[in-house]
């Protein structure tokens, strides 16, 4: 089967609709930029290992696990924030859509097809986003975290009206296929050959 062949079809968004991975990266370095340079690029591996994680999770994962020391939520709060106001100036760049996958979206759309956005990606900037590069429209709904991404897969499929066979999610991290796994719906990968082997694979 195909996305396509689904009643619903669930879209990650980073490195699967826009090419922001090292726009991304650029602005994890920037945030932390007064910490040892060689505690950042650990952080940077596992921002991309788990790229549907959000962002609290990351800088979380960053003071309690590489620098072990203990951060309060105001902090994390506040280094998300600004990490925020540096991806919004960098990501309203049409150039940075992945062309192949933007136009596959606009014609399931046109056909009908129902889909949503579920995201490691803050909700609030990825709403104003998807509104600036005129993305919004093709979406019934555009989720983020903090909310993690299962609870998100698991939400739209609660307040849907077809069962979870019915759904798939196009993803290209392993929190993806966890998502997916956890809600018993199909996985499709797109762009990572070291995910290829765990489900169907997306080419367009």
């Amino acid at each position: 089967m195909k996305p396509q062949d689904f009643k619903i079809i669930l879209w990650d968004f980073d490195g699967v609709i826009i090419n922001s991975n090292s726009v991304r990266e650029a602005g994890f370095r920037d945030v932390l930029s007064e910490y040892p340079k060689e505690q950042v690029e650990k952080l940077i591996d596992y921002h991309n290992i788990n790229g549907g994680l959000s962002r609290y999770v990351k800088f979380r994962y960053f003071f309690e696990e590489i620098r072990k020391e203990s951060i309060t939520d105001d902090i994390v709060l506040a280094l998300a924030q600004k990490f925020s106001v540096i991806m919004k100036d960098l990501l309203v760049n049409p150039n940075l859509l992945i062309g192949p996958v933007v136009e596959f979206i606009k014609e399931q759309y046109n056909k009908g097809k129902k889909m949503h956005i579920v995201s490691g990606s803050d909700g609030n900037e990825l709403r104003e986003l998807c509104k600036s590069l005129k993305l919004d429209r093709f979406f019934i709904s555009i989720n983020g975290s903090p909310t993690p991404k299962t609870k998100l897969v698991s939400n739209i499929i609660e307040n849907g009206y077809v069962v979870p066979s019915e759904y798939c999610l196009i993803g290209d991290a392993i929190n993806d296929y966890d998502a997916s796994v956890d809600n018993s719906i199909k996985f499709f990968c797109y762009d990572n050959q070291k995910l290829k082997n765990l489900d169907s694979y997306f080419e367009i």
